[in-house]
């Protein structure tokens, strides 16, 4: 029976998170994830880094200070994935007062401190910004950053992996027990364990794991949020974002992705951690978003693509689910023996400040280092490659930054990358992808290692499937 300093139950971001720290202390860590990393909650964000503007109406100073923190360290440690984001913020008769706008972000800036990003300011109306809206904004800007959210979490446990720590995806835990000051955990396969303590960052099946596998007694509870989102085509030219204030007090995202528009998102509770899918009324709610404050009309007959995912919140006791806090509760079980830590919510943005925190609470001791080491492939650009197209050299080079070096290894055209199976995506960057980034299926492949499935045909992703079911 194989043994373990810490099992860490969950590939999401903070999962991940987790196990890299403590690999980086030399902890021997195993991670277990029942489908892939990120598959869920992680890949179904609104692919942001950011402080939280809004989270100040909740008067949520420290939140928002440590994520405009982590903001920053992102932005240096992870520069291929993370970039900056220019925020227009117009403001609709009956809206928040300008005057509260411009003080928030004035406060937002102040919070942020001397950082890499521009400050806030107020914009004339005749900025370009202004011109794919309707007439009557006045308008406000200010900086955040954009992340490829499944990359994020792919490239935690990349390092997890290359510090020690043993990544298992498709792997279940099905139980645990305490045995004497060890947890005796049986996973999917028929595999047994020794871990020495346990995270449960289940996500939304945290209260399952803590409560129905674990035997654990945790007071706190989790409230499940589910958050959709829509891509539509491009509502304006240019690579500036859009936060849309509703009637309802929550605001909308309106983001440039891949091209396209990508509009989200919404607060709708659920009951069920599978109740992660899109319904007519919430794409209803995206698009008249989007229609009260641009030119050009969308609507449900342009949609290309729709996600969700359920979001698993600390209950504070919030009446609605929009103001339920985005803070993050780290709770230890209180029964004697080896240690339980459940993780309740967080957010992208403040993953690696959540596992320093998990670790302090679990006594891990060592120095804390993750916030000067870059993650994969973000020590330097990529060396140009020129008889790549450009649009792909872009693409590689901000999915893999220096780390382009091993995926074209040996590579000198295009035909030495073997089977083409569409949209740019070459065999060498699959079996890259299954080699080193954990992927086993096309929708990993796709979905949450390069989101090329937006633009293979349905043959092609097929063909992808066939050829990966056969790979060695």
């Amino acid at each position: 029976m194989d043994s373990f300093d810490l099992l860490v139950v969950g590939g999401g971001i903070n999962g991940a998170a987790i196990a890299r720290d403590a690999a980086g202390r030399g902890l021997a860590v195993l991670l277990v994830e029942k489908d892939d990393l990120a598959a869920h909650t992680s890949s179904a964000s609104s692919k942001l880094v950011h402080g939280g503007l809004r989270y100040l109406e909740q008067y949520d100073f420290r939140l928002v200070r440590e994520a405009l923190r982590e903001r920053e360290t992102l932005l240096r440690t992870a520069p291929h994935i993370v970039r900056p984001l220019r925020f227009v913020l117009p403001d609709p008769p009956g809206g928040r007062p300008t005057w509260l706008l411009r003080g928030g972000l004035l406060l937002y800036d102040l919070l942020a401190g001397a950082g890499r990003l521009p400050r806030s300011r107020r914009l004339g109306r005749d900025d370009p910004a202004g011109m794919p809206l309707k007439p009557g904004f006045r308008l406000l800007d200010y900086w955040d950053a954009w992340v490829d959210d499944a990359r994020l979490v792919v490239l935690n446990a990349l390092d997890a992996a290359g510090r020690g720590a043993e990544i298992a995806t498709r792997t279940e835990l099905l139980s645990a027990r305490r045995d004497g000051d060890a947890w005796i955990a049986a996973l999917s396969g028929g595999r047994r364990v020794r871990a020495a303590a346990i995270v449960n960052a289940a996500g939304p099946w945290v209260a399952d794991v803590l409560h129905g596998r674990l035997g654990g007694t945790g007071r706190s509870r989790a409230r499940l949020v589910k958050g959709s989102h829509i891509v539509v085509p491009r509502l304006w030219d240019g690579g500036q974002a859009y936060i849309l204030q509703r009637p309802d007090g929550r605001v909308v995202f309106a983001l440039p992705w891949l091209g396209r528009t990508l509009l989200g998102t919404t607060d709708v509770p659920v009951e069920r951690p599978g109740d992660a899918a899109i319904d007519g009324d919430e794409i209803d709610y995206l698009c008249a978003a989007a229609n009260a404050f641009f030119k050009r009309a969308t609507g449900t007959a342009d949609l290309i693509w729709s996600y969700a995912g359920v979001r698993s919140l600390h209950d504070d006791g919030s009446a609605a689910a929009k103001d339920v806090t985005r803070d993050y509760h780290l709770e230890l079980d209180d029964l004697p023996g080896p240690k339980l830590l459940s993780v309740f919510g967080g957010k992208l943005t403040t993953a690696r400040a959540l596992a320093e925190e998990a670790l302090t609470k679990l006594g891990v001791v060592g120095p804390r280092w993750t916030a000067a080491a870059p993650l994969p492939g973000g020590e330097s650009a990529p060396a140009p490659r020129p008889w790549l197209p450009a649009p792909m050299m872009a693409r590689l080079g901000q999915a893999y930054g220096d780390r382009l070096d091993l995926l074209l290894a040996g590579a000198s055209s295009l035909a030495g990358l073997g089977r083409h199976f569409g949209a740019g995506l070459y065999e060498a960057e699959v079996r890259y992808l299954v080699a080193h980034e954990f992927a086993r299926t096309a929708d990993d492949v796709l979905w949450r290692r390069t989101r090329l499935g937006l633009e293979l045909k349905a043959a092609e992703r097929e063909a992808l499937a066939e050829w990966l079911a056969d790979v060695d």
